[in-house]
């Protein structure tokens, strides 16, 4: 793994109490997944027991078991359970390596390392609407230049064009008018990117802005993976 800051792994709206998916940081396999307190949690996505990807698994109120025997890990990523054995004492050495997880403007941020320190996640709003979530054959590097040259819609009128903010080296703040959003840079690897978009602020103006933005984010996946940095097109 080579991030050491906060990485982008999930919008929050994609993330329901009760669900769990996965996600790849520089090839790194980890599980996100929500418990029924609400509570976001990012994990190594492998079950100790036989290397069953946890993402598969089920949740269940504060645990999330695999799907393969059914062990089930509380929040910590300490095995309680074991169906086959159900009165054993677990040993605690039956355990999921966890990583730190915040969220912060309607994305879901992770830490690899330890000790990371909170006050590095981006929180530079109020409110945030999702927009989507984009998975782009491109690298980070093509998607920021691409970004420095496109156009954000408007609540009324054609496209404008967009001023780039650096909040950090993986999240951007575009503002055009009307218009400001986050863009959050996942590093998959490979060639891989993904793009977490949310609509900054609460407006009246917001409900009207969440079509045209999707259609943006299409067109911008569309110019990544054919290279393009050229301003995009307006958005009707």
């Amino acid at each position: 793994m080579t991030e050491h800051g906060w990485i982008p792994v999930a919008l929050s709206a994609s993330i329901e109490a009760g669900t769990s998916a996965g996600a790849v940081i520089d090839g790194a396999e980890v599980v996100v997944w929500r418990d029924n307190k609400n509570a976001a949690h990012v994990w190594e996505d492998r079950c100790p027991h036989r290397g069953m990807r946890m993402s598969f698994g089920f949740v269940r109120g504060d645990h999330i078991a695999c799907l393969y025997h059914g062990w089930a890990y509380d929040t910590a990523g300490q095995c309680q359970y074991i169906p086959a054995h159900p009165d054993l004492e677990v040993p605690k050495t039956i355990k999921i390596p966890t990583y730190s997880t915040v969220e912060k403007n309607g994305i879901i941020w992770t830490a690899l390392a330890e000790g990371a320190d909170i006050a590095g996640v981006p929180d530079v709003a109020a409110d945030a609407t999702p927009v989507r979530s984009l998975y782009v054959d491109c690298t980070p590097a093509t998607a920021f230049a691409a970004l420095k040259t496109t156009s954000l819609p408007q609540p009324s009128g054609p496209a404008i064009p967009a001023a780039l903010d650096a909040v950090l080296h993986n999240c951007w703040r575009l503002t055009a008018g009307n218009t400001e959003v986050l863009i959050a840079c996942q590093s998959i690897g490979n060639n891989r990117t993904g793009l977490h978009i949310v609509l900054l602020g609460a407006t009246a103006h917001t409900a009207a802005l969440r079509a045209p933005l999707a259609r943006w984010a299409e067109q911008l996946r569309h110019a990544l993976e054919n290279s393009a940095t050229p301003a995009m097109a307006e958005v009707a």
